[in-house]
C-alpha cells in the first residue's frame, strides 16, 4: 500500500515520467508542493499517452473533416455517416508496453479498452481488428509473446462476442525487445443517439459504473509513455487484468441505459483510469469537479486516494447523468449486476477537487490538467534519402519456383491460419468476408449494406523513406477496401514509434505524418480517430516506423463484394496499373537476397484513385470474379494468393518486352496495381473502357487447370503452394 505521506523528492518525480522543468511548471501553475496523489495526477494527465505532449503539433496537420465526417479525433472514437441515420464508430489503440511485459493480460486489455471506446460513445461493437509486430521468429521471446497476444486476443473478443474480421501479423528484428499490438474495433449507432464525454451543468451527479477498482494498471499510462531496458519485467504489476464477461455485462448496461435519457456525458475509465476520465468530462464542459473516494466501489481493502486515482482496472465507465433519473439509472444497472456508485458532483469552481477519509488530497485547476500540458516542437531531422535499386543489379533466382515457394513460406508471406482460427469470426452471424482476404466485409443488420474494415502500413518502406512509407500506409488501406468494392470513408491511425526526444525519430514521426496527411487529402480518405505510441524501444534501439492505418468502406450491396479466389476455369486475368519493376525494400530482396536496401517504391496517388474507382466500378457492376491488390511480392505472389483461394491454377503470359526484367516484373512491388479476373467477353470489354480511361490494363493469363504456371519459367501445383503457404506458422509455434 502506498501511504499519502510520501515527501515530494527530485527522484519520486523522475519516477513519474516527469522531467525538472515539467514539475517546474507544476509548481509554477498551483503556486506549492503538490501532494502526492496530486503528483499522480499530474504524471497520469502529463504523460505522452494521455497529453500527446510531443505529436500534438503535427497531429493538428492532418486532414480530419469531411461531408460523412460525424465526429471527428477529440472523442473516445471518430464517428461517420453511413446513411440511413446510421453511423459508424471506429477507432484503433495501441497496447504494446503491456503485451511484452504481460502478453496474455496485455492484449486482453487491449481489446476490451478499444471495445469500450466504440460502445461509449452509444454504438454496439460489430467488428474487430488487430496488427500486431512480433520480433524475428528466432529470438528467445518471440514464441512466447505470440503465443499469449493472440490468446489474449481471442480469449477477450471471443468471449465478449465480437468479430474479428481482419488484421496483420509480421516478423522483424527490430520489434525483439518491443512487440505491437494495436486493436481496432468499430461500431454500429443512430446519427441521433452518440454520446460524447463533455459533462454540463452544475450540481450533476458523477457516477462510477462498471466492475469495482483494484491495484491492477497503476501508472500503466506513464508506463506506456516510457523505454523499456533490461529490467521492464518489473513493470508486470502495472499490467491491467480483464474480465470480458463483465464487459459484456456493461455494453448490454450502458445502452440501455443510454435510451433512458438519463445520460448527459459519458467516459471509458481508460489510461489513467478515474484521473483522466473525471478530468476530461469536467474540463471539455468548462465545469469542475469533486469525487468522494470514500464511495468508489473497491475491490482490496485499504486503497490510498493516489491508488485510486490512478488504478486502470477494466470494465469502468464515468457517467454524468440528469439527476431526477438517478434512480432509475441505477435500477438499471443493478439489474445487470454492476456497481452503480454517485462518487461526485459537476461544479462551477473550475477546480478539481479529490476527497478521501474526510481529507483534502486534491485540489488542482482542472483546465490547467490538460490544456497546460506541456506541447513540445520537437526538434527533427528529415531521414537520410536511399537511392532506387537498379532490377538489373539484382541477380534472377535460378529457379523461380523455388523462389515463389520461399516467399509465400517466409514468416511475413506465410498463412495466418494459426492466428486466425483462434479468433471467432463469425459471431453476431453478419460475417460476409472473413480474415485472409484484402479486406474483411459485415453486413450491417438484415439489409443489404455492408462495411469493410482493413490494416494496413509497410513499416520497412516508412524506414527507407518516411513520407512515401506513410503515403502508401494510406494508399493501401484505400486499395484493400476498393478491392472488396467498398467505397473508402474514412481511417484511424496508430502511430507507432520509437523516442521521439532523438532528432531522426521525431523525423521519422513528422515524415509519416506528412506522407498520410497527403494520401488522405489525395483519396478523400479523413483520419478521425487514432492514438499515438511512442518510446517503443528498449536499450536505445527502436522499433520499425510503424503508422498502422485502420480502414474503414462502405458497401451499398454486400452481395457484390468479392474476393481474392479465382473462381472459374476460363475467366481471362487482368493486370490494372503500370509495372516498373520496383525492387526496392521489396520481400523478393529481402528473403531471396538477404538484402533490406533501396528506395521503396514511390505513390503516385492520382493513380492510384484512377485505378481504384475504375476497379470499384467494374465490382459495383457485377462485371467481375475476382480481385486482389498487390504489395507484398509482387504480382506472382498476388497470383499465388488468388489461385490457393480459389483452389484453382492459371495460365500466365510474359510481356513481350524485357523491361523491366522478368524477375523485377513478377516479384517488384509497384503501387497502385489490382488482378482481377472476368469472363473473356468481359474482359475485352473492360480492356478497351480501361484504355479509355487512361488506366493501364493488360490481358496476362486465364485461370484453370491444378497448377500455376507461368510462360516457361515455373509451373507449381496449388497442392504444394497451399502446403508451403500453410505449414510456416503451425511449425514455428510446435517448435520446442
Amino acid at each position: 500500500m502506498i501511504p499519502n505521506d510520501i515527501k515530494i523528492t527530485p527522484e519520486l518525480v523522475r519516477d513519474h515520467g516527469l522531467k525538472p522543468d515539467e514539475y517546474q511548471r507544476i509548481l509554477d501553475l498551483i503556486g506549492r508542493e503538490p501532494t502526492l496523489t496530486e503528483l499522480g495526477i499530474f504524471s497520469a494527465m502529463w504523460n505522452e499517452h494521455c497529453s500527446y505532449k510531443s505529436s500534438k503539433k503535427w497531429l493538428k496537420t492532418l486532414p480530419t473533416s469531411g461531408p460523412r465526417v460525424v465526429q471527428g479525433p477529440g472523442e473516445n472514437a471518430g464517428v461517420v455517416d453511413i446513411g440511413d441515420g446510421d453511423v459508424v464508430v471506429f477507432k484503433m489503440e495501441s497496447h504494446n508496453h503491456p503485451s511484452y511485459i504481460e502478453p496474455y493480460q496485455g492484449a486482453a486489455t487491449g481489446v476490451g479498452g478499444i471495445l469500450r471506446d466504440v460502445f461509449t460513445m452509444g454504438a454496439r461493437p460489430v467488428a474487430a481488428m488487430n496488427a500486431l509486430r512480433f520480433g524475428a521468429p528466432d529470438h528467445p521471446k518471440t514464441r512466447h509473446i505470440v503465443s499469449g497476444v493472440v490468446a489474449g486476443i481471442g480469449g477477450y473478443g471471443n468471449s465478449f462476442g465480437v468479430p474479428t474480421v481482419g488484421g496483420e501479423v509480421n516478423f522483424h528484428p527490430r520489434y525483439n525487445g518491443n512487440c505491437l499490438v494495436n486493436a481496432f474495433a468499430a461500431g454500429l449507432a443512430r446519427k441521433d443517439g452518440i454520446f460524447l464525454s463533455k459533462a454540463e451543468g452544475v450540481g450533476m451527479p458523477v457516477v462510477y459504473l462498471g466492475s469495482k477498482t483494484g491495484r491492477d494498471g497503476i501508472h500503466g499510462a506513464t508506463m506506456a509513455s516510457a523505454e523499456f531496458d533490461d529490467n521492464s519485467e518489473e513493470k508486470r504489476p502495472t499490467v491491467q487484468v480483464g474480465d470480458p464477461f463483465s464487459e459484456k455485462l456493461l455494453l448490454e448496461a450502458c445502452l440501455e441505459l443510454m435510451t433512458t435519457g438519463a445520460v448527459i456525458a459519458i467516459q471509458d475509465m481508460g489510461a489513467a483510469g478515474l484521473t483522466c476520465s473525471a478530468v476530461e468530462m469536467g474540463a471539455k464542459g468548462d465545469l469542475g469537479l469533486e469525487l468522494d473516494l470514500d464511495k468508489v466501489p473497491c475491490r482490496e481493502p485499504g486503497m490510498t486516494a493516489y491508488e485510486m486515482m490512478l488504478s486502470e482496472s477494466q470494465e469502468r465507465m464515468l457517467m454524468v447523468l440528469h439527476p431526477e433519473k438517478e434512480a432509475e439509472a441505477e435500477a438499471v444497472f443493478r439489474k445487470w449486476g454492476l456497481d452503480f456508485a454517485v462518487v461526485g458532483r459537476t461544479t462551477d469552481t473550475l477546480r478539481f477537487v479529490v476527497r478521501h477519509q474526510g481529507e483534502v488530497m486534491a485540489d488542482l485547476p482542472i483546465k490547467d490538467l490538460g490544456d497546460q500540458a506541456p506541447e513540445y516542437d520537437r526538434p527533427w531531422v528529415e531521414s537520410a534519402r536511399r537511392e532506387p535499386v537498379d532490377p538489373a543489379s539484382v541477380p534472377e533466382p535460378a529457379d523461380y519456383g523455388q523462389a515463389l515457394l520461399t516467399l509465400i513460406g517466409s514468416p511475413d508471406l506465410a498463412s495466418r491460419r494459426w492466428v486466425v482460427e483462434q479468433y471467432d469470426h463469425f459471431v453476431q452471424g453478419n460475417t460476409v468476408q472473413h480474415p485472409g482476404g484484402d479486406a474483411g466485409v459485415v453486413r450491417i443488420d438484415d439489409g443489404r449494406k455492408g462495411l469493410a474494415f482493413t490494416c494496413d502500413v509497410t513499416p520497412r518502406y516508412c524506414e527507407a523513406d518516411p513520407f512515401e512509407g506513410g503515403k502508401q500506409a494510406i494508399a493501401e488501406a484505400w486499395r484493400n477496401l476498393t478491392a472488396v468494392g467498398a467505397l473508402p470513408l474514412a481511417v484511424t491511425d496508430n502511430l507507432n514509434f520509437g523516442n521521439p526526444e532523438r532528432p531522426e525519430i521525431m523525423g521519422q514521426f513528422v515524415g509519416c505524418i506528412k506522407g498520410i496527411g497527403e494520401a488522405c487529402r489525395a483519396l478523400d480518405f479523413p483520419v478521425v480517430s487514432g492514438n499515438v505510441s511512442l518510446y517503443n524501444e528498449t536499450n536505445g534501439q527502436a522499433i520499425l516506423p510503424t503508422p498502422a492505418i485502420g480502414g474503414v468502406g462502405l458497401l451499398a450491396d454486400v452481395t457484390k463484394s468479392v474476393g481474392i479466389g479465382f473462381r472459374a476455369d476460363g475467366d481471362t486475368i487482368i493486370l490494372v496499373g503500370d509495372t516498373a519493376g520496383w525492387l526496392g525494400q521489396s520481400v523478393f530482396l529481402r528473403e531471396i537476397h538477404g538484402r533490406e536496401d533501396g528506395a521503396p517504391p514511390p505513390v503516385d496517388l492520382a493513380a492510384e484513385k484512377r485505378n481504384g474507382d475504375f476497379v470499384r466500378r467494374l465490382i459495383d457492376e457485377g462485371r467481375v470474379g475476382a480481385v486482389h491488390d498487390l504489395s507484398d511480392g509482387g504480382l506472382l505472389v498476388g497470383l499465388a494468393e488468388m489461385a490457393m483461394a480459389g483452389g484453382r491454377g492459371a495460365a500466365v503470359t510474359l510481356p513481350d518486352r524485357r523491361t523491366p526484367p522478368l524477375h523485377a516484373y513478377l516479384f517488384g512491388e509497384d503501387q497502385a496495381r489490382y488482378v482481377l479476373t472476368a469472363s473473356p467477353a468481359e474482359a475485352a470489354h473492360i480492356l478497351v473502357e480501361a484504355a479509355m480511361a487512361g488506366v493501364p490494363a493488360t490481358m496476362i493469363g486465364s485461370v484453370g487447370g491444378r497448377s500455376l504456371a507461368v510462360a516457361d519459367r515455373l509451373a507449381i501445383s496449388v497442392e504444394t503452394l497451399t502446403e508451403a503457404h500453410e505449414n510456416w506458422f503451425p511449425r514455428f509455434m510446435a517448435a520446442a
